[in-house]
């Protein structure tokens, strides 16, 4: 029963994350945008996309780049989830993701997988464990911050 309603969970917050990603994405100016992009790792296809992984044929489940802003460790300074999604490329979970930070150097990489992240309420030094769920219901890795970057959790 514990599995089911983390997995339903799971979906609620993907759906709710879908519809809010216009929303986060504008909070950030183009230059800006381009530069997240850029730290994690995406390059600009013509059209304007953002891409990690190109497919060799386009397929329905692929969705380029995408950015969610939010504020993990209530600094006052954005992090930035950079998302990308595909089938072809990331297998049966389907959702790659980088979590960003800008600091004085500007925007340096946090955590990267293959998987959905969920902000858990648990924090260390400030900042909140991310679980990365995927399918099924086994149990799903946790990423702990341990003052310099995060860390799977033991």
């Amino acid at each position: 029963m514990k599995s089911l309603c983390r997995s339903i969970s799971m979906t609620c917050g993907l759906v709710v994350t879908l519809l809010t990603v216009s929303i986060a994405h504008a909070d950030l100016a183009p230059a800006e945008q381009a530069a997240v992009f850029k730290a994690a790792g995406f390059k600009k296809e013509r059209g304007g996309q953002y891409i990690r992984c190109k497919e060799e044929t386009a397929t329905a489940s692929y969705t380029p780049g995408r950015i969610e802003v939010a504020d993990l460790n209530g600094d006052g300074q954005p992090e930035a989830w950079v998302k990308e999604s595909s089938l072809y490329c990331y297998g049966q979970t389907a959702e790659y993701f980088v979590l960003v930070t800008k600091d004085s150097g500007g925007w340096r990489v946090l955590l990267e997988n293959v998987g959905i992240p969920t902000v858990l309420t648990t924090k260390h030094f400030g900042w909140p464990d991310i679980e990365v769920g995927g399918p099924g219901f086994g149990k799903f890795p946790v990423y702990r911050w341990n003052g310099k970057s995060y860390v799977l959790r033991k």
